[in-house]
C-alpha cells in the first residue's frame, strides 16, 4: 500500500533543477506540443464519429450517383421513345401530305371532268333548244305561208268563180264520176 511517504520518495526521485518550475516561452516548441496533443486526442476520440460521418457521406453520394444514373437511363429511354414517336409522326405527316396532295389532284381532276361534262350537257341542251326553236319557227312560217296561200287562193277563187263557172265545174266532176263508175 502506498502512503504519503511514497509520494515524498517519488518527489525525491525527481531531481529539481536549479531553475525550478518555469514557463516555456518558446512559441514554436509549445505550439507544436499542444498541437500534437490536440491532434492525438482528436484522432483517438473523434475517429468513430469521423468514420461514421464519412461513411454516411459516402452512402449519400453513392445513392445520389445511382439515382442520377437511373434518371439518366430513364431519360435516355424516354428520349429514344420520343425520337421514335417523332420519326413515326414525320412519316405519318408525309403520308398525310402525300394523300392530301393526291386527294387535291384527284378532286381537281374530278371537278374539271364534272365541269366538262356539265359544259357538254349545256352545249347539247343549247343545241337541242336551238333545233327545237328552229323547227317551231319553220312550222310557224309554214302555217303562215299555207294560211296566206289559202287566203289568196280563196280570194282568187272568189274573184274568178261565178255561178256559171261553178256549175260547169260541178257538172264536169259529175261526168268524171260517171265515167269512173261506167268503166268498172
Amino acid at each position: 500500500m502506498r502512503d504519503a511517504t511514497d509520494f515524498v520518495i517519488s518527489a525525491a526521485y525527481w531531481p529539481l533543477t536549479a531553475k525550478g518550475f518555469a514557463l516555456n516561452t518558446n512559441l514554436l516548441e509549445t505550439n507544436l506540443i499542444n498541437l500534437g496533443v490536440v491532434l492525438a486526442l482528436l484522432v483517438y476520440l473523434g475517429r468513430g464519429v469521423l468514420s461514421n460521418l464519412l461513411n454516411n457521406r459516402e452512402r449519400t453520394i453513392l445513392n445520389a450517383i445511382r439515382d442520377a444514373e437511373d434518371r439518366y437511363k430513364e431519360a435516355a429511354g424516354r428520349l429514344d421513345q420520343a425520337r421514335a414517336r417523332s420519326l413515326r409522326a414525320g412519316v405519318r405527316a408525309d403520308e398525310i401530305r402525300m394523300n392530301g396532295l393526291s386527294g387535291v389532284q384527284r378532286e381537281k381532276r374530278d371537278l374539271v371532268n364534272s365541269a366538262d361534262g356539265d359544259l357538254a350537257r349545256l352545249e347539247d341542251s343549247k343545241n337541242a333548244t336551238i333545233r327545237f326553236e328552229e323547227q317551231r319557227a319553220i312550222e310557224q312560217v309554214r302555217q303562215q305561208v299555207a294560211r296566206l296561200a289559202l287566203e289568196r287562193a280563196v280570194k282568187a277563187l272568189d274573184i274568178r268563180l261565178n255561178n256559171e263557172l261553178h256549175s260547169d265545174t260541178i257538172e264536169h266532176h259529175i261526168e268524171l264520176l260517171k265515167g269512173m263508175v261506167g268503166n268498172n
